[in-house]
C-alpha cells in the first residue's frame, strides 16, 4: 500500500491471521512461514495479518518484530493488504513499528497502551500521537485479551483521530457490535477479530473479518466467508458447522496453540509455539487430530466427502 486512501479502499475481505512457525527450540522457521503466506495467497484470500495477538509477537523482541515486518513484506509484496500488529506496551516500540509498517507497505495495527489503569483519556492521546505517523494509515486494534477492552464510545472517537482507517473489534457482544457497525460503520473499515463467530458481525454490516484458524482449514472457512459475502446464509451456514468440533477445542485449548496442530495434521508445517505457551500433547493433540481427520479433506473444493 502507498497511502491511506489504498488502504481505506483495499482493508475488506477474509484477511488470514498467519500464526508465526517457529521451530521446538524458538527460533524463526521461515521458509514454513513464507510457504503459509503463499498458500493463503494462492487461494484467493483477501489480506494477511502478521504478528497480532495469535501471531505471538508477546514473545518477540522489538529486533525480532521488525525482522518478521521486512521478511513478510518480501514475500507479500503488494499482492494482497497486509496487516503488521505493532502494539507494545512500551509506547516507543509501539511508534517505532507503526512508522516501519506504513513505510514497508503494510498497515500498522495499534493496540491501547495495556498499562495499569490507563484512562480514556491516555488512550486518546496515545492514538493521536502515533496513527498519524504511519504513511498507510493505522488499525484500531480492540484485543480483550490484553486486558483493555475499548468501549464503543470510545471506538468512536478513536475512530476521528487522523491517521485512522479501520478497526479489529475482538469484542463481540452483540450491543458493541450493533452500536459500531450503525455509528463507526463508513467511517473507516470495521474488521471482526474472530472467525469462531463472525455471522453477526458481518450480517451487522462489518466489512470483513480475521481468521486465525484458516492457518489450518483455509478452503472450508474461505467458502463460508464468500457465501455469506455473496448473500448465501444457508451454504455459509452449512459449511461453518462442518467444523464446528475444532472451533470447540480451540476454546477449549487456545489458540494458536490448537490452530498449529491442526496444521500439522495437514502437513502444514504450522510449527511449534513459543515458551511460555506450550504446544498440545497427548490426548489435546490427539483430539485436534481427530477433529481434523473427520473433515474428510477434499482441498479442491475444501467440503467434506461423503
Amino acid at each position: 500500500m502507498k497511502d491511506i486512501a489504498e488502504s481505506s479502499d483495499r482493508l475488506q475481505g477474509i484477511f488470514n491471521i498467519t500464526v508465526t512457525p517457529f521451530t521446538h527450540d524458538g527460533a524463526f522457521d521461515w521458509d514454513a512461514l513464507a510457504g503459509s503466506i503463499e498458500r493463503i495467497i494462492g487461494l484467493g484470500f483477501d489480506g494477511i495479518l502478521i504478528g497480532g495477538t495469535y501471531g505471538e509477537f508477546a514473545a518477540m523482541s522489538a529486533d525480532e518484530r521488525a525482522e518478521l515486518f521486512r521478511r513478510v513484506m518480501d514475500v507479500a509484496g503488494d499482492r494482497v493488504p497486509v496487516m503488521l500488529c505493532s502494539a507494545s506496551s512500551e509506547a516507543s516500540v509501539a511508534r517505532d513499528l507503526t512508522v516501519l509498517a506504513g513505510e514497508l507497505g503494510g498497515v500498522p495495527m495499534i493496540m491501547p497502551p495495556y498499562v495499569s489503569e490507563v484512562t480514556d483519556e491516555q488512550i486518546v492521546a496515545f492514538f493521536q500521537d502515533i496513527a498519524p505517523l504511519s504513511r498507510t494509515g493505522a488499525i484500531i486494534y480492540n484485543a480483550p485479551g490484553t486486558g483493555i477492552t475499548l468501549s464503543p464510545a470510545l471506538i468512536e472517537i478513536l475512530a476521528g483521530i487522523e491517521g485512522i482507517v479501520a478497526l479489529k473489534q475482538g469484542d463481540l457482544s452483540p450491543a458493541a457490535i450493533d452500536r459500531i457497525a450503525n455509528r463507526v460503520g463508513g467511517r473507516i473499515r470495521l474488521f471482526c477479530a474472530s472467525d469462531l463467530a463472525f455471522f453477526g458481525p458481518m450480517m451487522s454490516g462489518f466489512d470483513g473479518i480475521s481468521s486465525t484458524n484458516s492457518c489450518a482449514l483455509p478452503e472450508i472457512i474461505l467458502r463460508s466467508f464468500r457465501a455469506l459475502q455473496g448473500g448465501d446464509a444457508a451454504t455459509a451456514r452449512d459449511l461453518h458447522r462442518l467444523w464446528y468440533p475444532l472451533r470447540e477445542l480451540a476454546r477449549k485449548y487456545g489458540q494458536p496453540q490448537s490452530t498449529k496442530a491442526a496444521m500439522n495434521v495437514r502437513g502444514f508445517d504450522g510449527g511449534s509455539v513459543r515458551r511460555p505457551l506450550r504446544d498440545l500433547e497427548g490426548a489435546a493433540r490427539e483430539a485436534v487430530e481427530d477433529a481434523v481427520r473427520a473433515l474428510a479433506w477434499d482441498a479442491s473444493t475444501g467440503v467434506r466427502l461423503p
